[in-house]
């Protein structure tokens, strides 16, 4: 995204980090409100780690005992084993660990404007 795009952003509220496990076994939970149900896009970040653009691949009202508060829906996106055991290898687990290192960035949603 460009650095002039409006922005929304949400920070995890769980982080799985269990690569030992196999794949799919490292990723965060995030809920989002329902606007932002259906996006092109967003930006996966690990602080100090990386970015990563990902197109969406679903949603869900229920992920590991979460439930989504009304008007929101929960997203589940990992990151590959591979990086994961690499940076555990270079120390950062307790980093990758932390769920507020954790956010999802889209692009802002312009169409759902209040009208006062």
């Amino acid at each position: 995204m460009s650095s002039n795009t409006q922005k929304f952003q949400v920070h995890a509220i769980k982080v799985v980090v269990e690569p030992w496990l196999g794949e799919h076994h490292v990723y965060a939970i995030f809920m989002v409100p329902d606007k932002y149900k259906e996006p092109p896009f967003f930006i996966l970040t690990v602080k100090h780690l990386g970015s990563f653009c990902e197109k969406p691949f679903g949603n869900s009202q229920f992920y590991d005992d979460i439930f989504a508060e009304p008007g929101t829906h929960l997203i589940r996106d990992y990151i590959r084993t591979r990086l994961a055991l690499r940076l555990i290898l270079q120390g950062k687990y307790f980093q990758l660990n932390d769920q507020y290192n954790w956010s999802l960035t889209y692009p802002k949603d312009n169409s759902a404007k209040v009208n006062n």
